[in-house]
């Protein structure tokens, strides 16, 4: 089974560390990358050494947030899936674990800790009736 199948399948997505985070946007602003373009990126706030920068990319790809190809000798990293792809898929995570899979239950209860405000919803509101008349 190829990473992005585990990574795409109907469990979970795996959840990302601090670092592994700060890596995944990197790659998604900056799109492919090699792992030494990602650690300098990176070094002012988070310094690593390469081989440190390299096993996190490889952790990265087991779990399916990248894929690289090969240019030579050097890996040339991307997302093997969209920021919002992702982002989608771990709050429909949390909307079967919390909400018993309704995301009715989820947008209440972001409305009633001021999550959303009237604003939000409106524009939400707008967005759902230009989809519909697709």
């Amino acid at each position: 089974m190829r990473n992005t199948e585990r990574f795409l399948g109907k469990g979970r997505p795996k959840n990302l560390g601090e670092v592994e985070q700060a890596v995944m946007d990197y790659v998604w602003t900056h799109g492919p990358c090699t792992s030494e373009a990602c650690r300098e990126a990176l070094a002012e706030e988070r310094p690593m050494k390469e081989s440190t920068i390299r096993t996190v990319l490889r952790r990265l790809e087991e779990k399916g947030y990248v894929a690289h190809e090969t240019s030579g000798r050097t890996f040339i990293y991307r997302a093997a899936e969209a920021r919002q792809n992702v982002a989608a898929r771990a709050v429909k995570s949390i909307i079967d674990r919390f909400c018993g899979g309704s995301a009715e239950q989820l947008v209440i209860g972001m409305v009633d800790n001021q999550v959303l405000d009237r604003k939000m919803l409106e524009r939400l509101t707008r967005k759902i009736r230009k989809g519909s008349e697709k």
